[in-house]
């Protein structure tokens, strides 16, 4: 090699960022992590909606609530695949920016 220019190929961080093997499970791992992230916080929203519901059933007609509020404030029903992997059980609790 030419001075001053660095030898990639002897680099072991270089070779391990152009195994496609590890790229493969580093990019698995990604994407698993990120939809625990989504299944946490769509419990968290359902939590504290639930919470604000009952809030508003003590000022608000329980029907006005049901069906003129909380369809505009829920998530949609969709489930991501994977997603019935993730436990929602000990999750309460978790998060310091959690309101209550």
């Amino acid at each position: 090699a030419r001075a001053g220019r660095y030898d990639y190929g002897a680099d072991p961080v270089f070779v391990q960022l152009n195994d496609p093997g590890l790229k493969a499970r580093a990019i698995r791992w990604w994407i698993r992590s990120v939809l625990g992230k989504i299944v946490h916080y769509k419990a968290k929203h359902q939590r504290i909606l639930d919470g604000a519901a009952t809030r508003l059933q003590l000022a608000l007609p329980r029907d006005i609530v049901m069906n003129s509020v909380l369809p505009f404030v829920q998530l949609p029903p969709h489930k991501f695949e994977g997603e019935e992997d993730y436990s929602l059980e000990g999750e309460e609790g978790e998060d310091e920016d959690e309101e209550g």
